[in-house]
């Protein structure tokens, strides 16, 4: 089947679905609003005759019948009721439109509330047929309740009147999908034409060889026309960039997302430029800009690829970064869980006090913990991440201290704060790992940080069975693990790695007692200097 078939077929059936659906909600929309504006007539009718002078005086009568029957089948008659019908509290009827059935006792069992006090709108099967109803009570002047109005419109008769609206729809609705099938052709056969009458198939396939091609390049790539507006933008681009892929690039000015661009200039000149060196954000690069000419030799946009000059390690970063994140979050989950069910049981057991008592304590933990980083520790990424490892540490049973007298204030702007956060990040979870290897009742970590001086100091300690001569020279390599689960020996690596990248350095000893202390030492004059060299760039 072509392609323009399948897309007439798709329209026609979708435009027919949704025409079919709105028009049934529409009319039983109408249905119900025609009903409800009924009952309501009926109501407000019952209501008025109920309270008028004449059906007062005939309840005082010794024949009510002689005064509310001509009273009530008048206002019939004016109205287009099906019935008004006046009965008593045992339901006798003083008014019907067939005299013959005055006196019997009303049929449809729905007076139960009206003799309450209540007017109600009610459907019911009654002696003359399925009706809508509008009852309302008779009061006399001591308010008490003395008989029932009762005011119908026939069922029939409504559907009668939903009918003729019905057929509106209908009518509407064909119109709306011959106009709907007329626009469904020409969509169709112009998409046909559009796509130079490729199949769907054929199309992905082109589609995803143009994707892979873009991706499968490590280059980045930026592709703009003759007014330098974005046209094409691959995965690699947007990383130099620090750009989300949801971020709406395309059709946006080169010149917005790269003031440096020498794009336009391609575009001017025609001119070709070949292994030029540039900064995007904080990456140096090496980039090749070719201009795009037409069939007619006019340039119509430039092309632009370049390739990262320095160290691939802003992705690795991310990405530990967010599974220290998940991991935390899972964490508080877990132990937040555990809290509520013990809270819970507590309460079950009516042990109320203690239940208080662990939730007081609880807070007071969280509360001072929270307050000491914040006015100990006020960056919100490495404050976060403490947070974050000491809902971790609860988790796994570890007591994790950050000692009382650490101070991080001043961390100069130029001490990357991803980089410190893979520090601290790492060696955090090396240590609670770490305790898990001794046969000690208790698991210890503690944390210590300064920022007196000319230096930034990290000191992580845990109790652990510590490192081994054998071990020590291999433990910041790359892949060097003491444990045998795949895919480990990563997290020391990065973290010399980060530390290494702000110009400090890392050491470590035994602990106080067992385990083992790491120590980082980050100059604070230095890390604007060891990042710009990191990333390439000349400084005089």
């Amino acid at each position: 089947m072509r392609l323009h078939h399948k897309l007439i077929l798709l329209i026609g059936s979708l435009l027919f679905s949704v025409v079919i659906i709105m028009g049934a909600i529409f009319h039983d929309m109408e249905v119900k609003m025609i009903k409800e504006q009924i009952g309501q007539r009926a109501l407000t009718l019952a209501e008025t005759i109920a309270s008028t002078p004449e059906v007062q005086k005939g309840f005082d009568s010794s024949d009510p019948s002689q005064i509310i029957q001509p009273f009530a089948e008048n206002i019939r008659k004016k109205t287009g009721a099906e019935f008004i019908v006046v009965g008593n509290k045992e339901g006798i009827r003083y008014s019907h439109p067939i005299p013959e059935r005055l006196g019997k006792k009303m049929v449809g069992g729905d007076n139960g509330e009206v003799l309450k006090g209540k007017s109600i709108i009610s459907e019911a099967i009654g002696s003359l047929g399925p009706s809508l109803r509008g009852k309302a009570p008779v009061f006399n002047e001591e308010k008490q309740v003395i008989g029932v109005v009762s005011v119908g419109f026939s069922i029939s008769d409504i559907e009668e009147t939903t009918d003729v609206y019905r057929n509106r729809i209908i009518l509407f609705a064909l119109l709306i999908l011959m106009v709907g099938a007329f626009g469904a052709m020409m969509i169709a056969y112009g998409v046909d034409k559009a796509l130079f009458g490729l199949k769907p198939k054929e199309i992905g396939r082109l589609y995803m060889e143009k994707q892979a091609i873009l991706e499968s390049i490590r280059e980045g790539l930026i592709a703009v026309n003759a007014q330098g507006h974005i046209t094409m933008i691959n995965h690699t681009a947007l990383e130099f960039l620090d750009l989300e892929e949801g971020n709406p690039i395309l059709g946006r000015k080169i010149l917005d997302i790269l003031p440096n661009s020498r794009l336009l200039e391609v575009i001017r000149t025609g001119q070709a430029e070949y292994d030029q060196e540039m900064m995007i954000v904080e990456n140096i690069v090496v980039a090749n800009r070719l201009p795009v000419l037409s069939h007619d030799g006019e340039v119509i946009g430039a092309v632009a690829s370049f390739r990262n000059k320095s160290e691939l390690y802003r992705l690795t970063e991310e990405l530990s970064q967010v599974k220290r994140y998940a991991e935390a979050l899972r964490a508080q989950t877990h132990e937040y869980s555990n809290k509520l069910y013990m809270i819970s049981g507590l309460i079950q057991l009516e042990s109320y006090q203690e239940a208080i008592e662990l939730i007081t304590r609880e807070s007071d933990i969280h509360q001072n913990l929270f307050q000491f980083i914040m006015k100990e520790i006020p960056d919100p990424m490495i404050g976060g991440l403490l947070i974050g490892k000491f809902n971790r540490a609860s988790e796994l049973k570890v007591q994790l201290e950050i000692d009382r007298e650490s101070s991080f204030k001043d961390v100069p702007q130029s001490v990357d704060r991803s980089s410190l956060v893979t520090i601290i990040g790492n060696l955090i979870d090396n240590a609670m790992e770490a305790t898990f290897e001794n046969a000690l009742p208790t698991r210890d970590v503690k944390v210590f940080f300064t920022d007196l001086g000319e230096d930034l100091i990290i000191e992580v300690e845990d109790n652990g069975i510590g490192i081994s001569e054998e071990q020590a020279d291999n433990i910041f390599e790359m892949g060097f693990s003491t444990k045998s689960e795949e895919n480990r020996g990563f997290g020391l690596a990065l973290v010399k790695q980060s530390i290494e990248r702000l110009g400090g350095y890392i050491t470590f000893d035994r602990g106080a007692a067992l385990g083992t202390v790491f120590t980082v030492a980050i100059p604070k004059h230095r890390a604007e200097l060891k990042r710009r060299e990191h990333h390439g760039i000349q400084t005089n």
